[in-house]
């Protein structure tokens, strides 16, 4: 248990996290993950100079991560109601459902009615390639490709520190994440200061994405053992260690084929491939959307039964 709370409480304020988010959406002003970011920037701008830049990685991360983790977990140790809603309140604040399906679920209608220029910038807001020239199926394949990676990112992964502790648990998680986000870049000006970022962020979702992996495969249409010959056998080719896994599973899931050609910079990339079956289309956003609210009930309902169980079973015990 997590000061004094038990796996059901745990699950209950899980649900109520993620209905808070379903109903308010993200907050369009003072978001303290923009303010957060903006601290980030700060602190890079003024440690990552010098030598000992995977030293002074590490100092950035602990600045930026480790106070409000500490603050949430004090929060969240107030007694009574005000440290059980502060639970809430806070995976409100870091999981990102809602968001995901704000940001994709456009891509699809403008693809839908035919405007290619809004689905290009509509697209270019949530992935770090190339869009001006890019065609439905290259735009398909990127809202699809976002929304399986990042349901892990945005929402599995922070369900899951929940669940191990709390809304600092939450805090964590999500912070983390985005500093891998942020300075997990290996290019000149990332490769060492952002090295222990993203070493961390892998650490923090080596599990959250394996589970996030199988629920994509449990929750195949038709194709389970498609998307676990996908996971088993592609994901090892990508350099992630965590979004092969999920972006792997995830398009064996839905019976299309992800990856490959991309481009970043002006340049082609050639990515290993996800997924068996046909390009994707359009309509394969709001099949990957689905897939990932599937996953987000089966989780709730997951976390719900073990809760009743395990506390039934205590009580039996206690009894």
């Amino acid at each position: 248990m997590l000061s004094g709370l038990s796996l059901l409480d745990l699950a209950l304020l899980l649900a109520a996290g993620v209905a808070l988010d379903l109903l308010l959406g993200e907050a369009r002003r003072w978001h303290p993950l923009v303010g957060f970011g903006r601290l980030a920037g700060w602190l890079e701008r003024r440690l990552n100079r010098g030598r000992s830049r995977i030293a002074r990685g590490l100092l950035a991360w602990t600045l930026a991560v480790l106070p409000p983790t500490a603050l949430a977990w004090a929060a969240c140790a107030l007694p009574g109601a005000a440290g059980l809603a502060l639970h809430a309140l806070l995976l409100y604040v870091c999981i990102g459902l809602r968001s995901l399906r704000d940001h994709t679920l456009p891509i699809h209608a403008a693809l839908a009615g035919g405007d290619l220029e809004r689905a290009r910038w509509l697209t270019s807001r949530i992935v770090s390639r190339d869009t001006a020239d890019a065609d439905e199926a290259a735009l398909a394949k990127a809202g699809a490709e976002s929304l399986l990676e990042n349901g892990n990112d945005a929402v599995f992964g922070t369900l899951f520190w929940f669940l191990v502790g709390g809304g600092a648990g939450a805090v964590l998680f999500r912070l983390a994440n985005t500093l891998d986000a942020m300075w997990g870049y290996r290019n000149a000006r990332f490769d060492l200061f952002g090295r222990v970022a993203a070493r961390i962020d892998d650490a923090l979702n080596y599990v959250p994405a394996r589970l996030t992996a199988l629920s994509y495969v449990l929750l195949a249409t038709n194709g389970r053992r498609r998307a676990w010959h996908c996971w088993r056998t592609q994901a090892p080719a990508w350099s992630s260690p965590n979004a092969g896994p999920v972006m792997a599973s995830g398009a064996g899931a839905l019976g299309v084929s992800l990856g490959g050609a991309a481009v970043y910079d002006g340049e082609i990339e050639q990515r290993p491939p996800l997924g068996s079956g046909p390009a994707a289309r359009g309509a394969d956003i709001v099949r990957a959307w689905r897939l990932v609210w599937r996953t987000t009930l089966l989780w709730l309902v997951v976390a719900l039964l073990t809760g009743t169980i395990g506390g039934a079973i205590a009580g039996g015990i206690h009894a």
